[in-house]
């Protein structure tokens, strides 16, 4: 009983501070944006061009050197799934050094650090927006029509964001205490693309591959947009539904390791 009212405290404590020191999280994400793009001479054009280019390469692969069959267009297919992941992928990149990279405050100024870690989440979910636009573009060339499905996107993008911020309050605190972990990341996200079904569909992948694959979180969220967006259907349910309530619970404990360390991080730096 202790222990779980220990808990509540921690969580209640947690979210007060998210609505108290909101307007900070507000600012931390105009300034995030702000430099992101700041010196770049094609702006937010960056959030399109990777998955364009991506998109291009994987559809020469797969259409001309070694074909595969997809219920859509492939480089519609492709660029669907390109774009999810690449909203993942970036949230994690940029959030991996957000402590790190702000020193200062981090040392100096009390509110909750989580707001780091998100602030690197949001504006990579800008990026994601930016980025369907051109999805949007591709399903009209293409003629993919959107079915009533359609409605469980904003479903599917919570589940992503549930996951993918849990998983930068780990990275974020790792890479303060073990500065190896940025490296390691590089290697980590290559391969866990290759092993969710970005590029290809998870139905080509049998035995324990295909197993595993199932079992990758980011897979049943690619798969679902690919539903719910280019082919009018509803999302498998029992894999959306566990990884809804994995990430809402690795959401929870991730948290909760994140406050508990926060002590320790000016230590550190």
């Amino acid at each position: 009983m202790r222990m779980g009212s220990l808990l509540l405290s921690d969580i209640s404590e947690m979210v007060t501070e998210q609505f108290e020191y909101g307007e900070l999280l507000q600012q931390m994400v105009k300034r995030d944006l702000l430099l992101r793009y700041k010196q770049t001479a094609i702006g937010f054009a960056w959030a399109v061009f990777m998955p364009l280019v991506n998109t291009a390469i994987f559809s020469v692969i797969f259409t001309r050197v070694a074909p595969i069959q997809t219920d859509v267009p492939y480089p519609v297919f492709a660029y669907c799934g390109l774009a999810a992941w690449n909203f993942f992928a970036s949230a994690l990149k940029f959030s991996l050094n957000s402590l790190t990279s702000n020193t200062n405050l981090v040392t100096k100024v009390y509110f909750p650090r989580e707001i780091f870690p998100v602030s690197a989440v949001v504006v990579s979910l800008v990026d994601f927006a930016v980025s369907s636009i051109v999805l949007i573009g591709m399903m009209i060339f293409y003629r993919v029509h959107v079915g009533l499905p359609v409605v469980l996107l904003p479903l599917i993008i919570v589940v992503q964001l549930l996951f993918t911020v849990a998983m930068a309050l780990l990275l974020s605190m790792w890479n303060l205490f073990y500065r190896d972990i940025k490296y390691l990341f590089e290697v980590v996200i290559v391969v866990w693309m290759f092993a969710t079904s970005v590029v290809y569909p998870v139905s080509l992948v049998g035995g324990r591959m295909g197993t595993l694959m199932r079992l990758n979180p980011m897979t049943p969220i690619v798969e679902a947009y690919r539903a719910v967006l280019l082919t009018g259907s509803w999302p498998s349910a029992v894999p959306l539904a566990c990884v809804a309530a994995f990430s809402l619970v690795f959401l929870i404990g991730a948290w909760l390791l994140f406050h508990r360390a926060e002590f320790q991080f000016a230590e550190n730096i």
